[in-house]
């Protein structure tokens, strides 16, 4: 089985190529990033993103012929519906169909955080993933946890009631004179900050930790850092000092509510995933709950956990792998919750 995938939910053109009969392989994966054009704006500009996009995505396609992606050698096309910008979904949409018409091929709509969550199984059986699984999944736009007592069933326990943990990243990283994106720019320089005596001891809040519901807040933590930088701004050490501050605050809550998660429900694995999933603190933090739990913790690979096609390939196999077909006539959703998807 070989599958083609496509994603252009946000700010990525990606394209990439699963195959595999008893497991899947990821034979390319391909990503052309914006991240260059959107440094100009600080954050991104839906227009400019799907117009990028539009621009990409022939030569995207025309690379991946050449890696060996054709008619004659994919059983089925896959690519991310929902949710996302719409401008950007349909770029990947009307450009899937369209292959699929030309190389008469089924095209299959997968939903952006299923193949978040299926980043996390690369390279695994589809029964050897042991159920039930709780995943954390952070992102730009997404900070939910996931029940799963099996394949493609999907119960939101917690979710975000304002910001998501990396849009917090972003808004934070701009008002300390940091760059874009703002989650790696936070952590490296984060890495530079040292306590010291003269150190001013931030103490940011840790929004909602305490609070008994699942859900997340960080518009609260990106206020207490508005009013508390400095009208004439930050020098150096201030800076590493509030991105060190910020990072720990935002991994304390997620790690935090992620434990409570874990007491009160029973589960086998733990994943944590979303593009949020790539900063090494979160990782190591996340890991250390294999101590307080008999557990399986799973974390893609550094090149899955940021927006990319082969995470939508991976999905599309297992579901094709264990005949739970992906939805063949749909349209493009922006709005789609992941506990809705076997409703639309």
């Amino acid at each position: 089985m070989r599958i083609l995938s496509i994603e252009t939910s946000c700010d990525e053109t990606a394209i990439a190529l699963v195959e595999g009969e008893e497991k899947p392989s990821v034979v390319f994966n391909l990503v052309s990033s914006q991240i260059e054009l959107h440094k100009i704006t600080q954050g991104i500009v839906p227009e400019v993103a799907a117009r990028a996009q539009l621009e990409a995505i022939l030569p995207m396609i025309s690379e991946a012929k050449k890696l060996g992606a054709s008619a004659q050698n994919i059983d089925a096309i896959a690519v991310t519906y929902a949710p996302g910008l719409v401008g950007s979904l349909i770029v990947g949409v009307e450009g899937a169909k369209t292959l699929g018409a030309l190389w008469q091929k089924p095209v299959y709509g997968i939903h952006h955080l299923e193949g978040h969550i299926y980043a996390a199984f690369a390279q695994m059986k589809s029964k050897e993933i042991h159920f039930p699984v709780l995943a954390l999944v952070v992102s730009g736009g997404h900070t939910e946890l996931v029940l799963m007592k099996k394949h493609f069933h999907y119960e939101i326990i917690g979710s975000t009631r304002d910001d998501a943990a990396g849009e917090a990243f972003d808004k934070i990283a701009r008002l300390i004179g940091l760059g874009y994106p703002g989650g790696p720019a936070i952590s490296q320089a984060a890495l530079k900050h040292k306590e010291t005596k003269k150190s001013a001891q931030l103490n940011l809040p840790r929004p909602m930790l305490t609070d008994k519901s699942l859900d997340f807040s960080f518009s609260g933590l990106k206020t207490a850092v508005l009013y508390k930088v400095p009208e004439e701004g930050l020098n150096p050490a201030q800076v590493h000092e509030y991105a060190h501050e910020t990072e720990r605050a935002i991994i304390d809550v997620l790690v935090g509510k992620t434990r409570q998660a874990l007491h009160k429900n029973f589960v086998s694995t733990l994943i944590l995933a979303g593009g949020v999933s790539a900063n090494k603190l979160l990782r190591r933090e996340i890991k250390k709950l294999r101590s307080e739990f008999p557990i399986e913790v799973i974390i893609p690979p550094f090149d899955y956990t940021t927006d990319n096609a082969a995470m939508i390939g991976l999905a599309a196999w297992h579901r094709l792998a264990l005949a739970e077909l992906p939805s063949a006539d749909f349209k493009v959703m922006p709005r789609l919750k992941l506990s809705d998807i076997n409703k639309s």
